[in-house]
């Protein structure tokens, strides 16, 4: 069984696997939503659990640096909870301060192109999160 990543924002939601161990996360996609039209990618979620057999699913929770959380926090919990009530799995909000950023250190290191970075940035976004969940437990 695996576990998912997400990295929630309004328009995308950056999406990772971890291996059938639960040691290494990888990138899978980046799924269009719309959050001011309640469009969530849910089918397209729903369709990963199965195909990939998900047990668990770790949404990145973006806390503000002093540890409260905001407008995007409350987001990311309101997604956690459809999640939880659509496929009855556990569903871990996890801290992701930083990620992004990290995310995108990476790719400027790697040299690519901020058209390119703009694709995979959220799905690094997922990766990092999920690795960070992963090492915690292992």
């Amino acid at each position: 069984m695996r576990t998912m990543g997400l990295d929630v924002g309004s328009k995308t939601v950056g999406v990772a696997l971890s291996d059938e161990l639960g040691w290494t996360a990888q990138g899978l996609e980046t799924i269009q939503i719309d959050e001011e039209k309640n469009v969530f990618g849910i089918d397209k979620i729903g369709t990963i659990i199965k195909e990939y057999e998900v047990s668990k699913i770790v949404v990145g929770l973006p806390k503000n640096m002093n540890g409260t959380i905001g407008p995007r926090g409350e987001a990311s919990q309101k997604f956690a909870d459809l999640l939880e009530k659509t496929f009855g799995l556990p569903v871990i909000l996890w801290d992701e301060r930083l990620t992004t950023m990290a995310a995108e250190r990476v790719l400027l290191e790697a040299d690519m192109s901020r058209k390119k970075r703009k694709k995979v940035i959220d799905k690094m976004a997922a990766v990092m999160i999920l690795q960070g969940f992963l090492d915690s437990k292992n």
